[in-house]
């Protein structure tokens, strides 16, 4: 009898085991953090850190990616919430997971490969953007304002806040102190960087507010078994609601874009298996119907921790599902811990994850070499700041693809005169962008000569520039001039 390789290898173990700590010291305070910026309970994104770990840890797709609560969400989550309600955010989860799935079925995955890159750079800078915007208000001790514009018209408050009050001050110092620790611990030792720069600065931090009894407001982190928030009946009506179904599609969407594009680079980064797009599509999909049944934050695959796994020295998929496990241990071993974190702690972490988010080295070298895929990133991350992810999302790739379209629809002309003949060749590809400028071309052609055109070239001759070319063919007839024409595949 034929024995099969054991799916946890033993030789691997001991590699997985601790890469799952590590994953797991870097989760715990960005999935408290991105709940908190999202405007949701604390344990909600406790909740998605565990089902990202163990629920689609577990399925196949990618072996060595992490899934949990991401802050490129933040900004469409709290969107979500403000309009319709925590008690509907499960709901509009669970669809968001169900499309996943069918999507994933449907082999839809590999097409979001597709997507331009700077629609997606566009993307993630505007989310960036938004995010910093939003979390230097826990830094400065005020409530995030629930829309872009009050975010930008409550600058100057804040301003007075954070550097008049006892609150404001305390929280900015503690806030500078976070990203100070953060980024000096990378110019540690290797074997000190094993554990987390983020986790260090968040002990670091959390330390010097305890001891010198800081005037700064903590996080609140209960029983999880409590904070899930099972969709209601009155919720599950929603989904007749355009507007919570305009949300379903939206979070499918552009969490599996994150998803897809974060497997793409880990791919990169490790000689293991590649990742299975299709699969991987469906076990988001799997994870996010989870966590909208539990009520929890939408998840999607997460490039630092799964870059983390990556460099700790994970094997296998035993090292996410591991660290989800770590996630429910801890919290319910050890919930009062997280107890003693001030806000403004995760909100320079967040503020941190939403610089790196903006990318602005490549941004330059973008502008450098490509303008024009330059003004779609930039696009894309203005109208996402002004108007919301979606629509700024949409602007973005519209734009994409008609500038595709306008380079890829080249249309040459050549003119050859004679006394009494004029031949024209066009070549490339005739399309309805190019059809003013090639009635332009036949126009000019002067009176009183016969004329040849010659498209045989063309590659591509849609319908528009075919029926105004045969039109001016037609017209310049009835007023008694000769026309030849030579279509591609044929002569007329």
């Amino acid at each position: 009898m034929r024995r099969t390789a054991p799916r946890w290898p033993k030789q691997t173990l001991g590699a997985d085991l601790g890469a799952s700590l590590v994953v797991f010291l870097v989760a715990l305070p960005l999935c408290v953090g991105v709940a908190v910026a999202s405007g949701v309970p604390a344990e909600l994104g406790i909740i998605t850190g565990v089902v990202g770990g163990i629920v689609v840890g577990l399925l196949p797709g990618s072996s060595i990616q992490v899934s949990g609560p991401a802050a490129g969400l933040t900004v469409l989550v709290a969107s979500a919430v403000s309009q319709h309600g925590l008690g509907t955010l499960g709901v509009i989860v669970a669809g968001a997971g169900l499309l996943q799935i069918i999507m994933g079925v449907g082999r839809i995955g590999s097409w979001f490969r597709a997507i331009s890159p700077s629609v997606v750079q566009g993307m993630l800078a505007g989310i960036g953007l938004v995010l910093i915007l939003g979390q230097i208000y826990p830094v400065g001790g005020l409530p995030q304002p629930a829309h872009t514009p009050e975010k930008f018209a409550g600058i100057p408050d804040l301003l007075v806040t954070a550097t008049t009050t006892a609150t404001g001050i305390s929280g900015l110092a503690v806030a500078a102190l976070t990203l100070v620790v953060a980024a000096l611990w990378q110019k540690m030792p290797e074997k000190m960087r094993m554990v987390p720069g983020a986790l260090v600065a968040v002990v670091v931090a959390s330390a010097v507010t305890l001891v010198l009894a800081l005037p700064i407001k903590k996080i609140e982190v209960g029983s999880l078994l409590a904070a899930v928030n099972v969709p209601s009946v009155d919720a599950w009506g929603g989904l007749v609601s355009p507007a919570v179904l305009g949300s379903i599609v939206a979070f499918a969407l552009i969490a599996s874009a994150e998803s897809l594009f974060s497997a793409a680079a880990v791919d990169r980064m490790h000689t293991g298996p590649k990742t299975q797009y299709n699969k991987e599509l469906i076990a988001q999909g799997a994870g996010n119907t989870v966590c909208g049944f539990l009520g929890a934050l939408p998840m999607t695959a997460v490039i630092v921790r799964s870059a983390t796994n990556v460099q700790a020295g994970a094997r296998t998929k035993l090292s996410r599902v591991l660290h989800g496990c770590w996630l429910l241990l801890f919290v319910m071993m050890l919930p009062g811990v997280l107890n003693y974190i001030p806000t403004a702690v995760l909100a320079a972490l967040l503020i941190q994850a939403g610089w790196k988010l903006l990318e602005l080295r490549q941004v330059a070298a973008l502008v450098r070499e490509h303008r024009s895929e330059a003004f779609v990133l930039v696009l894309t991350a203005v109208m996402i700041v002004a108007t919301d992810l979606l629509i700024g999302t949409l602007v973005g790739l519209g734009v994409a693809i008609i500038k595709s379209a306008w380079e890829m629809s080249r249309l040459s002309v050549e003119s050859h005169h004679q006394d009494d003949h004029v031949r024209v060749e066009f070549g490339g590809n005739a399309t309805f962008l190019r059809l003013p400028r090639l009635l332009d071309h036949l126009e000019r052609l002067p009176d009183g000569k016969s004329v040849h055109l010659d498209l045989t070239m063309v590659r591509h001759l849609d319908r528009a520039c075919h029926q105004a070319v045969e039109h001016w063919v037609a017209q310049r007839r009835r007023s008694d001039h000769d026309v030849e024409l030579a279509l591609p595949g044929r002569t007329g």
